[in-house]
């Protein structure tokens, strides 16, 4: 009798028979040593800097830090043909504590960590237009300027965890995302166990996983049920205070699921919202409006205030030579004024080819997808994520720089 008729008198159930066919397939693919063991993260280091390219991450100019390697100060870089330097990442932070310590006047413009007093900024990016882009280059870019980051994907299918190069599809993987941390009974385990390294140094995310379906599924269930209101977006708020002496930023790529996008909200302390200015895209982003008023007027309905140090709009998938998308964003300015970003973030095939790669525009040379269109991108990157962090930089009391350094870095590669 084949196999697949003997399972199916075996079970009574539909679902029990799928079961045991994919236990039965997996046990023969363990026995021939062809099971891939999940979750599957592609290990990658990631490239070294050129000397140009650290001098404009540190806003230094490339004689000085030259003179520095000359004189034997801070890390020694590697040396290529030519005699050309190169940094790591870690090696660049070194540099900034290096420079924070003898220009102590600039030490924030080096080092712009968190000091005491300056409470941890968490950003929620909502479900929108290239969000998963956004929050991947957010994050990335924040530690390449020398933040202590913290990703957390909250899509249960994990889209921002694949570009990190962490694939958890495929089989069920244990305890690997925010719903250990937030489930409901004593299982639960802290949020050391679920944070995973990333190759940029002072980066580090939590993967989003299947589980978080069966959290959202259980907390909708306690909803209707005699447990009441659940706690989610407590416990997402109690979860990240665990992490708030080692990170600067957390950095939030929200998922399309409910309880955990209440969390999301309300742990937050800006919002960042997403929107391709095509028509049919801004009708869809101000459903997603609705969507944040509506989990924001429950967390207040149950006697907790929100209060954000900001609510942001950011322009995606632009093409400023459209002229439709020219009358959209002029909408969009015209509607949210400030609250809009000023920099938008153009349509790439230089971001694309990147993530075909499996790799990030950041961890590529401009070789390897094209100068112009890299050094196109990269300013468009650049230029939105300076205008977070110098909105990061006024929520803690201090001057704004980043957007100023932006604009000549922009000015230097155009020219």
């Amino acid at each position: 009798m084949p196999l697949s008729e003997n399972l199916t008198m075996q079970t009574d159930t539909t679902s029990e028979r799928i079961r045991c066919y994919r236990k039965e397939i997996w046990d023969r693919l363990t026995e021939r040593g062809a099971a891939p063991e999940y979750p599957i993260a592609f290990p990658s280091t990631l490239r070294s800097f050129s000397l140009g390219e650290v001098a404009e991450i540190l806003g230094v100019s490339g004689s000085y830090l030259r003179q520095l390697s000359i004189d034997g100060l801070g890390p020694t870089p590697e040396t290529g043909t030519a005699g050309r330097r190169s940094y790591t990442l870690p090696q660049i932070n070194e540099l900034r504590a290096h420079l924070a310590s003898t220009r102590p006047k600039e030490a924030l413009k080096f080092c712009p960590r968190r000091r005491d007093g300056e409470k941890l900024q968490i950003i929620s990016v909502a479900v929108g237009s290239a969000s998963t882009t956004t929050s991947f280059y957010l994050a990335q870019g924040l530690a390449l300027q020398g933040y202590r980051v913290l990703a957390i994907d909250l899509d249960a299918r994990g889209s921002l965890s694949k570009m990190f190069g962490y694939l958890p599809t495929g089989y069920p993987v244990h305890n690997a995302s925010m719903s250990a941390v937030l489930r409901y009974n004593d299982d639960r385990v802290s949020m050391d166990s679920v944070i995973l390294p990333t190759n940029f140094d002072g980066l580090y995310f939590v993967p989003g996983t299947f589980e978080l379906f069966e959290f959202e599924e259980e907390s909708r269930v306690r909803y209707r049920s005699k447990f009441g209101y659940p706690d989610a977006s407590i416990r997402m708020v109690d979860a990240l205070k665990e992490v708030e002496d080692r990170c600067d930023v957390v950095v939030i790529h929200c998922g399309h699921e409910g309880f955990l996008t209440a969390g999301a909200y309300e742990a937050a302390t800006g919002v960042l919202m997403t929107v391709r200015p095509e028509w049919p895209e801004i009708s869809s982003m101000t459903l997603s409006l609705a969507h944040f008023q509506h989990f924001v007027s429950l967390i207040e309905q149950a006697g907790r205030p929100v209060a954000y140090d900001f609510i942001k709009f950011l322009v995606t998938r632009h093409n400023p030579r459209d002229l439709l998308q020219q009358e959209a964003v002029a909408l969009l300015r015209d509607s949210l004024g400030n609250n809009l970003l000023t920099a938008t973030a153009w349509e790439s095939g230089a971001i694309l080819q990147a993530w075909t790669k499996n790799r990030s525009l950041y961890e590529l040379s401009a070789g390897e997808v094209g100068r112009s269109a890299y050094e196109q991108a990269m300013e468009t990157l650049n230029s939105t994520n300076a205008e977070i962090m110098d909105l990061i930089s006024e929520v803690w009391g201090r001057p704004p720089m980043y957007v100023s350094r932006a604009s000549r870095t922009a000015g230097k590669a155009s020219s």
